[in-house]
């Protein structure tokens, strides 16, 4: 960065500063933590018997410093390439026609909650609502550091069992909603996508209509014509807006796509997606009846206060989950070795 011609470059050099900003918010707390130990230790050299209240002082201290030592371990499995990075979520209804509908809305909403308690922000890029009510598939930005790592481990199918609001007789229903989550991708990351591989459409973009119901062809419809990857926008206020949104995403599904062709887990991952969203590829049950219930079948981590994990508390099936895969990780790794 002291280097000459460095702020010159626009493009490098916001790219540095990031990689820089990113590195320092890895160290410097490690390093802050290191130097409250130091003091810790020659505290601890100094008390006497009779300093009880500094001693009660010094291990409330030590008891914040390890938590907070829990939190920067827990990043630690934060390791992929983007999982800094934003992520773009998607959630479809699956079979149970209007009952996976609603479904869809109430994981919007706890997707909303959990991202409200993390400090990530939430922006609506395409939604398309049922016939009768709730959600048939919606596809959000949630935007903030580790957002994609976070989310990562709730794509997948997530099943619910309740009473039926919508069923006069009361009976017990079963409904299904898929979740996809692929990261942000930056513009300093290259993807190499033609105009002559896009087919693009444009059309009125849904609401409920009345007054604020948009009159112009506003909303866009991207197909990447090699890959058969279709991605839409309608939210933006024009219809340059939504191409650009649409095209944000388009780049990440491919960047996504191509790589996971590059460490051969196309089958695992994508044709994972393409299973029927029914009973038996759920990732995580959420039962309201007769018993209170979510359990997450990748890792039995469970928990019988659904009202919790409905209002945006999945941080445990979330830590679980990664955890689990980063010891799978080191297994393989000492497999190989």
């Amino acid at each position: 960065m002291s280097g000459p011609g460095f702020w010159e470059d626009t493009q490098n050099s916001t790219r540095v500063v990031k990689q820089l900003k990113e590195l320092k918010s890895s160290v410097e707390p490690w390093e802050l933590a290191f130097k409250k130990y130091q003091e810790f230790l020659e505290f601890a050299e100094l008390l006497k018997p009779e300093d009880t209240q500094l001693a009660a002082n010094l291990m409330r201290d030590l008891e914040n410093v390890s938590a907070e030592l829990e939190k920067l371990e827990f990043n630690t499995l934060f390791s992929g390439e983007f999982d800094r990075n934003s992520a773009i979520l998607s959630i479809n209804a699956g079979a149970g026609g209007t009952e996976s509908c609603d479904w869809v809305s109430m994981l919007l909403r706890m997707y909303s909650r959990f991202s409200e308690r993390h400090g990530y922000s939430t922006s609506t890029i395409d939604i398309l609502a049922g016939e009768e009510a709730g959600i048939k598939n919606v596809t959000i930005l949630v935007e903030g550091g580790y957002a994609y790592g976070y989310l990562k481990a709730e794509r997948g199918v997530h099943r619910l069992v309740r009473i039926s609001p919508f069923d006069a007789n009361k009976r017990r229903h079963t409904s299904f909603a898929s979740v996809d989550v692929i990261p942000e991708i930056e513009d300093d990351v290259e993807v190499k996508i033609e105009d002559k591989d896009l087919a693009i459409e444009t059309f009125r973009a849904s609401g409920p209509g009345g007054q604020h119901m948009q009159k112009t062809d506003s909303a866009v419809r991207i197909t990447h014509l090699p890959s058969g990857i279709t991605v839409q926008s309608q939210n933006e206020r024009s219809q340059h807006q939504n191409k650009q949104t649409a095209l944000k995403i388009l780049k990440a599904r491919i960047y996504e796509l191509e790589r996971e062709k590059k460490e051969e887990q196309l089958l695992k991952t994508y044709d994972a997606q393409k299973k029927r969203i029914e009973f038996g590829s759920q990732i995580r049950s959420y039962v309201m009846h007769p018993y209170n219930l979510v359990k997450d079948h990748r890792t039995d981590c469970q928990t019988g206060d659904v009202n919790k994990v409905m209002d945006g508390g999945i941080d445990e099936f979330i830590e679980e989950y990664l955890k689990k895969q980063k010891l799978k990780g080191k297994s393989e790794n000492h497999k190989d070795a």
